[in-house]
């Protein structure tokens, strides 16, 4: 695909401007904001982790205004049902020839932008619903399948502190986040800022920043980021560094029980493009690549017990992987 380079400073500008629009809502959590949009640019799903009132709903919704996409929140329970979620057929009779059909009646997942919160609080019967959805961008129903809007991006919540009654996603379901992203709490300054703002004339909507048309471009343009041969092999080694039984990484081999499979050497190279064109650049960094190891292999690489008793966290185990395996 041809590109002129005026399209190309134009869409990279849409992409700041997104970013800006997105900060005059959210307070600080810049590093949340940047790996939302990577997120994006790389037509992946993300699932986002955080206490409740750090504003995770707000940044979503926030996302949807700037970008000019349709928004719906689905709240996982658990008595949630995966019709609740992809729809289900309705008996509906023609008033003239009082002939009976069914048809069928879209859920909430029929949208741009879908926000599941706290989606380890519905049974596995309810999570899987969402399996094809993301991974194909369709909904099968009574033997049809139905498309779903383009761009599909998924949004899933999760309370780290709030076990009780919950259902932990399968490796399946995991894998088919293209990001693990964890939201902290603010300093103290923007704290200051967050309460003040919020106690006085309310929020204001983020500023539309780029249309639907112009992200479906910007997603086509991550594609022909370029990418070295030798950061090719590198994000490569990094990924099947975090497999036990072909690790040289002294860590892994005692703290992992299983490692991440081909599908996180996808998500590795795309989100580091993404970052790339995110950052004004059309080539990747090994620095794009080392900044998104963690979010992308956080929740693909799963510790034994080894680890768990001694309170080894999966960050600790990836930053100690990036340090020791070399670019050629």
């Amino acid at each position: 695909m041809q590109w002129n380079e005026q399209e190309i400073a134009d869409l990279s500008k849409k992409v700041t401007a997104l970013s800006a629009s997105m900060s005059q809502v959210i307070v600080g959590q810049n590093e949340v904001i940047e790996s939302l949009i990577i997120c994006l640019l790389a037509g992946g799903h993300a699932l986002v982790e955080g206490v409740p009132g750090l504003g995770k709903t707000l940044l979503v919704k926030s996302l949807a205004q700037a970008t000019d996409m349709q928004f719906r929140r689905v709240q996982f329970t658990p008595d949630l049902m995966p019709s609740d979620i992809v729809g289900t057929e309705i008996l509906e009779e023609d008033t003239t020839t009082r002939q009976r059909v069914f048809r069928f009646q879209k859920g909430p997942i029929f949208t741009q932008i879908l926000l599941a919160d706290e989606i380890n609080r519905a049974p596995p019967k309810t999570q899987s619903a969402l399996l094809e959805a993301m991974q194909e961008r369709s909904v099968t129903f009574a033997g049809h399948t139905h498309r779903l809007p383009q761009p599909f991006f998924v949004l899933a919540t999760q309370n780290p502190i709030e076990q009780a009654g919950t259902y932990p996603l399968p490796e399946a379901q995991l894998d088919r986040f293209l990001l693990r992203i964890d939201v902290g709490y603010p300093s103290e300054d923007e704290e200051i800022t967050m309460v003040s703002r919020t106690t006085h004339a309310g929020l204001a909507d983020a500023e539309p920043a780029m249309d639907v048309a112009a992200l479906l471009r910007l997603q086509q343009l991550v594609r022909e980021i370029e990418i070295g041969d030798h950061l090719l092999r590198y994000a490569t080694r990094l990924v099947r560094a975090t497999r036990p039984q072909d690790s040289t990484v002294s860590s892994v081999k005692k703290h992992v029980g299983w490692g991440a499979g081909p599908r996180a050497g996808q998500a590795l190279v795309l989100a580091s493009k993404a970052r790339a064109l995110m950052h004004g650049r059309l080539a990747v960094t090994r620095e794009d690549i080392a900044a998104m190891l963690l979010p992308v292999l956080a929740h693909r690489v799963l510790r034994n017990f080894e680890a768990e008793a001694d309170g080894i966290a999966i960050a600790d185990i990836l930053l100690a992987l990036r340090e020791q395996i070399n670019i050629d």
